[in-house]
């Protein structure tokens, strides 16, 4: 009869978990928490993931929250590190002023970054931003440099709004600001369709587009007149950069805005997903996750 001990079976499994994922501690508790930006907006924090492991924030875009990178926090090939997520302001659970002021002066993005890096006590993390989280990233670099980061991967990163990068929309951008709430309701619809090639389960879908519901009509308001500092940014920053596209957006044209990034900064790297729109990360999630690895271990300072 063959005996079993308990203590060395988990020990046992403790040491695959270990060698699988870098670290037992890849499965700690999540943490939520907040942090405090330059002009007082509170801006809601999570943190998942090995909280020893590489530090990687990832930025959300427009009319999303935290609740996007769900394949991401949840993903085994991306246990080993320290995941930070936040909500943008004007998103999610983070503050939603009112004043025009505060969604159109872009280096308010970037000091909500800088917040949640310096209240993560994130010592060079990798730096992920989605669609307006593009913005985020140039306005950081150009505000804050590059010295206490990695890298910095836009995955369908919004470089410049201007009319040859941005696919138009117009009835859909006019109609999110919409005094009409059910005009308004669905003008959030028709926008998240327009992010996706290939649609997620509906399930997802719906927990998305509840989440899209609770941004702020001011930020929708002025979120097109928001400054942009790519040249002072994007262009200056000497850390490894790589643009990431479906090569399928309907929001972001890919092409035009990987050539834009790379004459402002030759150094970008660009990588297209054939079958992709504008959210690789959730059409694509496993491949995603894959090179997301594969490129925080090649750029991550140690």
């Amino acid at each position: 009869m063959v005996k079993f001990n308990l203590s060395r079976i988990l020990s046992l499994m403790a040491v695959i978990v270990a060698l699988f994922f870098g670290t037992p501690f890849a499965f700690a508790q999540p943490k939520n928490y907040t942090v405090t930006s330059s002009d007082g907006v509170v801006i809601a924090v999570q943190e998942s993931g090995n909280p020893n492991g590489i530090p990687v924030v990832l930025i959300h875009g427009l009319l999303g929250s935290h609740l996007d990178w769900a394949g991401q926090v949840n993903s085994a090939q991306l246990a080993r590190y320290r995941l930070i997520t936040y909500d943008l302001r004007g998103h999610g659970l983070s503050g939603k002023p009112t004043a025009a002021i505060a969604y159109t002066d872009g280096y308010r993005w970037a000091d909500d970054l800088a917040a949640v890096i310096n209240g993560a006590h994130a010592r060079k993390p990798v730096l992920v931003g989605w669609s307006l989280g593009g913005i985020t990233l140039s306005n950081y670099l150009a505000k804050y440099g590059d010295g206490n980061i990695s890298s910095v991967m836009y995955v369908d990163g919004v470089i410049e709004l201007t009319a040859d990068l941005i696919t138009p929309h117009p009835d859909v951008y006019a109609n999110l600001v919409s005094p009409d709430l059910l005009t308004h309701l669905n003008a959030i619809r028709d926008f998240l369709n327009l992010c996706f090639y290939t649609r997620p389960p509906q399930s997802t879908f719906e927990l998305l587009y509840a989440s899209a519901a609770m941004a702020s009509w001011d930020m929708q308001d002025n979120i097109f007149s928001v400054s942009v500092f790519a040249v002072q940014g994007l262009g200056k920053t000497k850390v490894p950069v790589l643009l990431l596209f479906g090569a399928k957006d309907a929001l972001v044209q890919p092409n035009p805005t990987i050539a834009r990034a790379k004459a402002i900064n030759p150094a970008v790297k660009s990588k297209l997903y054939a079958n992709s729109g504008h959210s690789p990360f959730i059409e694509e999630t496993v491949r995603f996750n894959g090179d997301l690895s594969a490129f925080i271990r090649a750029t991550a300072s140690h």
